[in-house]
């Protein structure tokens, strides 16, 4: 090809990028993506020419996340745990070798930590800035970036937060960083939270007070998720995109068994409002390519044994997807709820969302319960629950979706409205 084809097709691909009506925008915790330059900040594990940590085994964790950007072929997408500018540089380059060409990259620069969050994009970055959270090496900054495509800007925050092992209060201290931000820009600002939150969907299930769910407002009154239809301009409220999944999909990370959604897109109203930037519909996903995962079904994460990297694997999240467009607006369908019974579920078109009243517990195996209501037939499943339903207490739940899987009928979403857990209920 000569050096004007290459500039022709430069400038058409360009054109292409600036005119696209719909993105790809993904996010991946890639594990701990280190140089092989000793800035005395490494992990242990991950000191140059330590533990087996070489430029062999260096090109080979560069090449098999490349693989999985590559497959995934985002526009935009959000990284965490890249060591820093050159790491950032180091899987450009890797990229743009194996055809996967990412021209625009940003990274955070906070000084003496060990890992940043950065974002690569096939298209120009109009603006970026760091939010400091704190001085303290504890907390990682969050990665602003603003785009403009089709007279349409919009932001997106990438994010980190501490880690599993450390407590709510540090994670909600980067929340209230993002949150205050977020408050700042101007009204009615299009953007995308995304990244590893280490906060699970439904954390509240397990903390009182969570960064994701009560700060950063993905749940309202009673720990209600704010569905689409909830959302409001006036007050800050997010859609989390996991409750686009069925109950039992709503995971990226999987610590010896303990599935968790830590990773997550949040969006607020204004991207379904019809105007600018707005989501597509059903278009949330885990990408989850059969390399991703050993035989056994666990997830295929870069290999260290014995103090030693074996030159192997991936990482220990997934990545999340998700597409968003300029020209197809978001069409909002009716949610209006009513009071039903199980027997309503099995007709040909079921009304959602539909309200439960006093459903028990009455079966649990792995990963699923069943209920039943008084005077009513029929049972029904619900799968990828079981740490929010105990057997043999009674609830109101709202049903929003049903589905047939693997010959079985099971409710695939829904929302606890009423607890009787601590309630003495007569005996049915």
């Amino acid at each position: 090809m000569t050096f004007m084809s290459k500039i022709v097709l430069f400038i058409f691909s360009f054109t292409l990028f600036l005119n696209a009506t719909t993105l790809k925008i993904a996010s991946y915790n890639v594990e701990n993506l280190f140089d092989m330059q000793n800035n005395h900040t490494e992990y242990t594990q991950y000191q140059p020419n330590q533990h087996n940590w070489t430029r062999e085994n260096l090109k080979k964790k560069l090449l098999n996340i490349s693989e999985v950007i590559c497959d995934i072929n985002a526009d935009i997408i959000g990284l965490q745990e890249i060591e820093n500018e050159n790491t950032l540089k180091l899987l450009q380059y890797t990229l743009k070798r194996v055809g996967c060409h990412y021209q625009y990259a940003v990274i955070t620069k906070k000084k003496k930590l060990a890992i940043q969050v950065a974002l690569l994009s096939k298209i120009p970055i109009e603006h970026y800035k760091e939010i400091d959270v704190s001085k303290s090496l504890v907390y990682r900054n969050i990665l602003e970036t603003k785009f403009k495509v089709n007279n349409t800007s919009f932001y997106i925050f990438v994010n980190h937060w501490s880690s599993k092992r450390s407590g709510e209060h540090k994670r909600i201290t980067s929340a209230n960083a993002l949150v205050q931000r977020l408050k700042a820009l101007p009204k009615n600002s299009e953007y995308i939270v995304l990244g590893d939150f280490n906060n699970d969907y439904d954390e509240f299930l397990s903390t009182k007070k969570t960064a994701i769910n009560h700060v950063l407002k993905t749940t309202g009154k009673n720990n209600k998720f704010f569905r689409i239809n909830d959302l409001a301009t006036n007050i800050l409220s997010h859609y989390n995109l996991w409750l686009e999944l069925a109950n039992y999909k709503r995971w990226s990370h999987n610590f010896y068994g303990n599935k968790q959604a830590l990773d997550a897109m949040v969006i607020p109203k204004t991207l379904f409002d019809g105007k600018g930037l707005d989501y597509v519909n059903d278009s949330f996903f885990v990408f989850k390519k059969r390399y991703l995962f050993h035989k056994k079904g666990y997830i295929f994460r870069w290999v260290y044994k014995k103090n030693r990297h074996k030159g192997q694997g991936y990482s220990d999240h997934l990545p999340i997807v998700a597409k968003f467009s300029t020209a197809v607006p978001f069409i909002k369908k009716p949610q209006s709820s009513k009071e039903g019974l199980i027997d309503d579920l099995y007709l040909k078109t079921p009304h959602y969302p539909l309200l439960l009243k006093q459903v028990k517990v009455i079966g649990i195996e792995k990963n699923k319960v069943s209920i039943s209501q008084s005077n009513v037939k029929k049972v029904i499943d619900i799968f990828g629950v079981e740490k929010s339903l105990k057997l043999g207490k009674t609830y109101d739940i709202m049903v929003y979706a049903c589905k047939e899987y693997k010959g079985e009928y099971e409710v695939i979403d829904f929302e606890i409205e009423k607890r009787y857990d601590t309630l003495n209920l007569k005996k049915e």
